[in-house]
């Protein structure tokens, strides 16, 4: 079945509820056109007597109609009657047969053999004993002729104004909602290209159609950046396991072909253990860096002492105490999550041991200064060549590739690092030149 588009679809109903109220409201005129018309006759006649009734002179006791007095207008009849109730000036109207009683000031209707008639009449005195009875006369209004003229106004007008509302509605709603076809259009080519970078931008129509434009836009953000940490994952592991798998397998094959002596074996499962476990801290980074970078692994901070987190952290970590040289300054407070910023000091610590100088001093800092926490684990190491220094935060990057096996790296500790900084809204920074100590300094904002 086709699907009408939303623009037709909200058209019909605009004209639908056109129609209704177009009928509500005819239906209402109809029931108030019969007392409007019976009431505006009313309001006529008694408006005409009363004219007349200013216009009645007398001249030595003798009714005289002054200028402008009508006898008939616009339906009203006006008849001048003496005190006797004798008929002294007009004519009585086709159909008005009937002798009604004189009621001074009272409009009421009467009923005739030809019909309905409103009827008023006003006592005019000359004097205390004199005067003149002014009766108007006026038929009842057939109200059935006001309702087909009605119906027949509303039968040319219904189908012009459902028309022009229809045809308005659907412009309107096409200028309106123009905004949503550069949406589709954006997310059909985004779609059809397989390209997550593009990004639909600034849409007309609104602040509800840019609101969207916006939500779908950090939607493909998202998504890209969720594809992208997959992707690199896959790549990542499947680069990087090569070797360890490759290393187990021939361990493996060469303990099936030859026999081997106990100390032999043991030395072949050393190796396979050992890289197992390498395998085992490669994927168990790689895992945590694609959280982060997909934001599955969402922040909770914490007001946290920075030199407290510290030294957890290192004691946790059971390193040499004759190696490890401590100062942290009390009271350095940042807003962070603690467990990532605990892995961040344990990876700073265990690469100032793995690459520093055998035996020795790793010394963890932690001092407020210039506005920001500082936190500094500094080696006695062989210090990084400057040209580097920027290579360091790139995933897999090794100073020393040599000594990678030996000391069981992966590669990955400073890349966890720096974007641990980064969810932080701080900063990695290294000091460092080649045949010197190396420092790792984070930089956080104080807690307020």
């Amino acid at each position: 079945m086709k699907l009408r588009s939303i623009k037709t679809r909200i058209t019909l109903l605009i004209t639908l509820l056109v129609v209704a109220l177009f009928a509500l409201m005819l239906l209402f005129a109809f029931s108030v056109s019969s007392s409007v018309v019976q009431r505006t006759a009313r309001q006529q006649l008694a408006d005409t007597v009363r004219a007349n009734a200013a216009l009645v002179t007398f001249t030595d006791g003798q009714f005289a109609a002054g200028e402008g007095f009508s006898f008939s207008r616009s339906g009203v009849s006006c008849l001048v009657y003496s005190k006797a109730e004798a008929l002294l000036a007009g004519q009585l109207p086709v159909g008005f047969s009937e002798t009604a009683a004189f009621e001074n000031g009272t409009l009421r209707t009467v009923e005739t053999a030809g019909g309905d008639w409103y009827l008023l009449d006003l006592w005019v005195a000359d004097g205390w004993d004199n005067g003149v009875w002014l009766r108007g006369l006026m038929e009842v209004p057939d109200a059935s002729s006001a309702a087909r003229n009605l119906l027949l106004a509303a039968a040319v007008a219904l189908p012009l104004f459902v028309l022009a509302g229809a045809l308005g509605s659907y412009f309107i709603l096409r200028r309106s909602l123009r905004g949503l076809d550069t949406v589709n259009a954006a997310a059909a080519s985004i779609g059809e290209g397989k390209d997550l970078s593009l990004r639909i931008g600034h849409v007309p129509g609104g602040e509800e159609l840019t609101k969207l434009a916006e939500n779908f836009d950090g939607l493909l953000e998202r998504l890209q950046r969720s594809f992208e940490a997959e992707r690199r994952f896959t790549a990542d592991a499947s680069h990087e396991l090569r070797t360890p798998v490759a290393v187990i397998k021939s361990a493996c094959e060469y303990g099936r072909a030859y026999d081997e002596t106990e100390e032999e074996r043991l030395e072949t499962l050393d190796t396979i253990q050992r890289q197992a476990d390498r395998m085992a801290g490669l994927i168990g980074q790689l895992l945590a860096l694609t959280r982060l970078d997909q934001g599955t692994e969402p922040l909770r901070p914490v007001p946290l002492d920075l030199g407290h987190l510290a030294r957890r952290a290192v004691e946790e970590q059971n390193y040499d105490p004759s190696r490890l040289r401590l100062a942290l300054a009390e009271g350095v407070t940042v807003q962070g999550d603690e467990a990532l910023l605990g892995r961040l000091v344990a990876n700073l610590a265990d690469n100032a041991f793995k690459y520093g100088l055998p035996g020795g001093t790793v010394t963890v800092e932690v001092r407020a200064e210039g506005g920001e926490a500082l936190l500094t684990v500094a080696d006695e190491g062989p210090g990084i060549p400057a040209a580097q220094q920027e290579k360091i935060w790139q995933r897999f990057y090794q100073v020393d590739a040599a000594r990678s096996d030996e000391q069981e790296g992966v590669g990955l500790g400073l890349s966890l690092v720096q974007r641990i900084a980064q969810l932080h809204g701080g900063r990695m920074t290294l000091e460092s030149a080649e045949g010197a100590p190396s420092a790792f300094t984070l930089h956080l904002p104080l807690a307020q």
